[in-house]
């Protein structure tokens, strides 16, 4: 059982819990309250010294980037012939290109939209949004030729961008517009291990206010 810390609300520990559940590996869950300053204490700081969720524990072994933490538990858990993170290099290589979307462009402008919001009581701003949309714009394009967003199987780069969109739904975004996003949030939800944990867990990032 692998030590992880986490908050609920946390689309990215929501991602490393829902591909844990792929690939059968059971997370011994050690909740850290950051609003309380608990990743600030001594013995986390001394574990992580970004002091960042999620930080995934595996022995000697300390992850605290999310996208990081999914390819590790598929490389290292996942069975030889599982679609989570395929062997196949170009195939891989999309699966790699869609994760560093949703860290790289979808959460970052996520975040930047929507955490003044939630943390500050800040209006909603006009420019951050559409940032935003043009986001789910570009991911909609990813998604028109394909079910899932690097070809024909469910990936670790469909859940990462699923947790992200789980929030920002949970928050009145509406993807109604995006069919090729909506069509494939349907599908997430009603087949992505862990979907319904992850589904709730959005709703706790309104708790954070």
């Amino acid at each position: 059982m692998l030590d992880f810390y986490y908050l609920p609300g946390s689309a990215p520990c929501r991602a490393v819990q829902m591909v844990a559940e792929a690939v059968h590996v059971k997370l011994n869950l050690k909740y850290l309250d950051l609003m309380a300053g608990a990743h600030r204490s001594p013995q986390f700081t001394k574990l992580n010294p970004q002091r960042t969720i999620p930080t995934l524990v595996d022995g000697s072994l300390v992850l605290s980037e999310s996208r990081a933490a999914l390819i590790y538990l598929c490389d290292q858990y996942g069975d030889e012939d599982n679609d989570w993170y395929p062997k196949d290099t170009i195939q891989r290589a999309i699966v790699n290109q869609r994760l560093f979307f949703d860290a790289c462009v979808l959460y970052p402008r996520f975040a930047d939209f929507y955490h003044p919001q939630v943390f500050g009581n800040a209006a909603p701003d006009g420019r951050k949004r559409l940032a935003f949309e043009k986001a789910v714009e570009l991911l909609n394009i990813f998604l028109s030729e394909h079910e899932f967003v690097a070809g024909s199987k469910m990936t670790i780069a469909d859940i990462s961008l699923f947790a992200t969109l789980a929030t920002a739904c949970t928050l009145g975004f509406i993807l109604r517009p995006y069919v090729h996003v909506d069509r494939w949030y349907v599908t997430m939800v009603a087949s992505c291990p862990g979907a319904q944990a992850n589904v709730s867990g959005a709703k706790e990032f309104l708790t954070y206010k």
